[in-house]
């Protein structure tokens, strides 16, 4: 008798732990910088033998306790599907990702002003534009490549005081920065990007730097562009591209690190002056470049 008894509360504790209720709940350690940064989610459900993530931007994990990194700024609805058998209890909760800094450069020419703004979310291209800036390195280098509708180029310092005659566009501080590709910088009209030799890591040149002038592009285009890359632009990147224009075939092939928000008119003016064989202007347009406090 005591070992039937035994047997059906054993049975009877089994049944119980069987029905206990499956809980989906989760937590998350605060985002410590803006875009991109990861963010470590702590599971706190009961009772489920799987799960499934939904991190509000495209994609998913199976994993208990996943680490995910945001690469942009925004509100993301984060899910958790708690899964048992055939229950699955599902959660929900927001998550907010802070836009990136950026700090200011003025883009002094021959031909007029530029103001930048430097993005925090590509901080060894920042970093290292304001140094080179705050050491003089830009002073009086030229914008040696110039090809209207499409961009401008300078930052080599054998550009200095050049010979008419002198090709350049090889020159640099003697080191490579690695890329810093973030998809929500894009080559639109303005953009500030680093120049590269060909190489696998697409590493970008110490010094060089080009500003985007483009064409006006079609969403057909940007469709197209999309299909290639295997990459999505938001709705203002494609404002942007349709109605300023840009040139996206550079998109994830060089590193966008700022951004021309005050001086277009200058770049266009600029990207319009003749130029030689070779796309050098025929007339020296020099620059400085300080950061702005």
């Amino acid at each position: 008798m005591q070992s039937f008894r035994f047997l059906f509360f054993i049975a009877i504790l089994l049944l119980f732990s069987s029905c206990a209720k499956t809980i989906a709940n989760f937590g998350f350690t605060e985002p410590e910088k803006p875009a991109p940064t990861a963010v470590t989610f702590e599971n706190q459900s009961k009772n489920a033998e799987s799960y499934l993530w939904n991190f509000g931007d495209g994609t998913t994990s199976t994993e208990a306790a996943p680490q995910h990194t945001f690469k942009s700024s925004g509100n993301y609805v984060i899910s958790l599907k708690a899964m048992k058998g055939n229950k699955v209890v599902t959660t929900t909760k927001q998550l907010t990702i802070q836009q990136p800094k950026v700090c200011l450069v003025e883009i002094e020419t021959t031909l007029g002003t530029m103001k930048a703004i430097l993005y925090d979310a590509t901080p060894q291209h920042r970093d290292n534009f304001i140094k080179l800036a705050e050491e003089g390195f830009y002073d009086d280098l030229l914008f040696h490549r110039v090809i209207n509708g499409f961009m401008i180029q300078g930052g080599d310092p054998e550009s200095r005081n050049a010979d008419a005659k002198k090709r350049l566009g090889g020159g640099g501080p003697g080191y490579q920065i690695p890329a810093e590709f973030i998809d929500t910088l894009a080559h639109v009209k303005g953009a500030l990007a680093a120049a590269r030799t060909n190489n696998p890591q697409k590493k970008s040149s110490g010094s060089q730097f080009y500003i985007v002038q483009g064409r006006k592009l079609s969403d057909g285009q940007l469709d197209m562009m999309e299909a290639q890359k295997d990459i999505r632009y938001t709705p203002e990147q494609r404002k942007i591209y349709t109605t300023q224009g840009g040139t996206p075939q550079l998109d994830q092939e060089y590193t966008v690190f700022g951004q021309v928000i005050e001086g277009l008119d200058v770049l266009d003016k600029i990207a319009a002056t003749a130029t030689a064989p070779g796309d050098r202007p025929k007339m020296d347009i020099k620059m400085k470049i300080r950061p702005i406090n």
